[in-house]
């Protein structure tokens, strides 16, 4: 089962993601902060991280660099999910680290299709053909 840990301070996005992806077969590890982000990157070793850049205590783009500076933390993929569509914000999600973008409202099935273009599918995972939504 692929382990996905989700960074992610709004309640709203976090509770309908965790949930849709539980369905689709995915373990999922929440975090709600930038630093708890890190700290659980480091404890629990997930296959990829949700990180949105907007983050309390520590943001997306500085977590983003911490993982990948932390000799500690193995290699995972990093999408980032932000809110930030403007020119130029995916390629600094980039250089901070990240491996791809998803621009908020989250569409749920292009973002499952991201991660399981960055992590092979692990048994467990069904397709249940979400949609887009207006978070």
């Amino acid at each position: 089962m692929t382990r996905i840990l989700l960074v992610e301070d709004h309640e709203e996005i976090w509770d309908f993601l965790s949930r849709r992806l539980k369905r689709r077969g995915f373990e999922v590890i929440l975090a709600h902060d930038g630093q708890d982000g890190v700290e659980k990157a480091k404890v629990a070793q997930p296959d990829i991280i949700l990180l949105d850049m907007n983050l309390p205590v520590l943001d997306g783009w500085t977590a983003a660099r911490t993982i990948r500076a932390d000799s500690s933390i193995p290699r995972m993929p990093i999408i980032a999910l932000t809110a930030h569509a403007m020119s130029g914000d995916r390629e600094k999600t980039i250089a901070a680290g990240c491996d791809d973008y998803h621009a908020k409202p989250v569409d749920f099935a292009k973002l499952v299709a991201q991660i399981e273009a960055l992590v092979p599918v692990k048994e467990g995972a069904i397709d249940a053909g979400e949609t887009q939504t207006g978070i």
